[in-house]
């Protein structure tokens, strides 16, 4: 489950900086069209794209540091308690079984 939250959310990042990319593509594509409407549309665009690209650098940021302190936890609790572990994997592996088992 968690990898495919962390997969989910590598998909979402790659696909917004593919898209931020096209709009800086775009921006740089309509330099030389002039106008008052143009250029006050490419600068509100410009400063737009700067926010959201510091916004989803600290949620990366954020997600990565909180990823990594349950990926610790888990392991400091699995250290602590192997026999909890044990017990609890050979029950899921039991139910398991005993679902799969059935017609």
């Amino acid at each position: 489950m968690d990898t495919q939250i962390v997969t989910a959310k590598d998909k979402l990042v790659t696909d917004f900086k593919a898209v931020m990319a096209d709009t800086e593509e775009l921006l740089q594509a309509t330099a030389n069209q002039a106008g008052e409407k143009v250029t006050t549309a490419r600068g509100r665009v410009q400063e737009r794209l700067r926010q959201a690209r510091e916004e989803l650098d600290r949620a990366e940021a954020i997600v990565t540091n909180r990823t990594r302190a349950a990926a610790r936890a888990t392991d400091g609790y699995v250290h602590d308690n192997p026999w909890t572990i044990a017990g609890v994997c050979a029950g899921v592996g039991l139910l398991i079984g005993m679902l799969i088992s059935r017609k």
